[in-house]
């Protein structure tokens, strides 16, 4: 039987990631076409816990499509991750009659929402994070604006590059997620791409730039991922010195989570969070919201959760154990294909970058 909803809230938690405003739009305008009551709460799960809860009505969220970041705001909030900030946001819920939630974020951000519905909130999460790494779904809201605000950077330096024969080594964010690396520096025409997924052989690059330079190529870009302090500069330096071409460094930096979103991250928003709002109205919980193959599909959360902990490495003692064998399989099987997928485009960089 069909759970009754009469109040639902919706949260943007964890970094900041263009196509959530569309998220939170899609979630309120779905809701309220099913009889639904909308608020919303702001700064994250911060405002669950410090009762920063304001009402959604259709014209509430009107003007926000084109805009990047979140209109309801976002923060990291330590408090949640104790049993008693957990405790007074499910109190604020049953203070505001809230029913259920939809929480669009990161791995962090599920991990909140599994505690919610563990304690008598049900929650479904709707992945967004501009790095792409949540192992479940093939795609996470903000990574397409993302890569789309990197390559219009990385073309102005590349500008300057050819007039001055230079290189610029650029950092770009992902941390231990790749994704916009290696596919910017495709789009680019990088000579090089350093990310985590794949071995990086610094000398076997400084001899390609050799090899180029004296066959007439006059600008390098070589991208880097974030996450290994003063790496970039460090290397930057290398190169000029190994190489004898003038090499600069950029950092991009928190400037590519801003900006308008793309077509691809407003419809995807759209699609999961139509989708969410039909899994919660129908009594489901915990749930991951994902696109898979290209269609929208839901996982189960915790599901999700242990798979991207076997993707990082990052799996705990017990963390299998009421899995079967074939849920198992399934979860390496996605592992699999998504470490396939970073071998298939650096061999394709290698092709083609030079």
């Amino acid at each position: 039987m069909e759970k009754k909803f009469k109040k639902i809230a919706v949260i943007a938690s964890g970094g900041d990631a263009p196509g959530m405003n569309n998220v939170l739009r899609a979630v309120t305008r779905s809701a309220i076409e099913h009889g639904v009551e909308v608020v919303g709460v702001k700064g994250g799960y911060y405002g669950l816990i410090h009762d920063e809860i304001v009402p959604l009505g259709a014209r509430d969220v009107s003007n926000i499509i084109n805009l990047g970041g979140t209109f309801l705001y976002s923060a990291r909030c330590p408090e949640f991750k104790e049993e008693e900030g957990m405790q007074t946001a499910v109190a604020t819920c049953k203070k505001h009659g809230i029913d259920g939630i939809i929480v669009c974020g990161g791995d962090g951000t599920f991990r909140g929402a599994t505690d919610l519905s563990n304690r008598g909130i049900p929650t479904i999460g709707i992945p967004g994070t501009i790095d792409n790494d949540i192992t479940a779904t093939d795609y996470t809201i903000g990574f397409d604006t993302a890569m789309n605000t990197t390559v219009q950077m990385i073309d102005r330096l590349r500008d300057t590059c050819l007039s001055h024969a230079r290189c610029n080594v650029v950092e770009v964010m992902g941390r231990d997620a790749g994704g916009i690396a290696i596919n910017t520096a495709i789009a680019c025409g990088a000579v090089g791409c350093m990310i985590n997924e794949m071995p990086f052989d610094e000398e076997a690059l400084m001899e390609k730039m050799r090899k180029l330079r004296a066959e007439g190529k006059r600008q390098f870009i070589v991208v880097v991922v974030e996450g290994n302090p003063h790496y970039s500069e460090a290397f930057a330096k290398r190169i000029e010195e190994a190489t004898g071409i003038e090499t600069k460094f950029a950092r991009l930096a928190h400037v590519v989570r801003g900006g308008s979103p793309t077509l691809r991250d407003r419809v995807t928003a759209a699609r999961m969070s139509t989708r969410a709002v039909e899994e919660l109205l129908a009594g489901k919980s915990d749930l991951v919201v994902c696109e898979c193959g290209g269609k929208i599909v839901t996982k189960d959360i915790n599901f999700a959760l242990i798979t991207d902990r076997m993707y990082k490495n990052k799996l705990r003692e017990g963390d299998l154990d009421k899995y079967s064998e074939e849920e198992i399989a399934e979860m390496k099987a996605t592992c699999d294909a998504k470490h396939q997928n970073f071998i298939d485009l650096y061999k394709i960089m290698d092709e083609i970058s030079y």
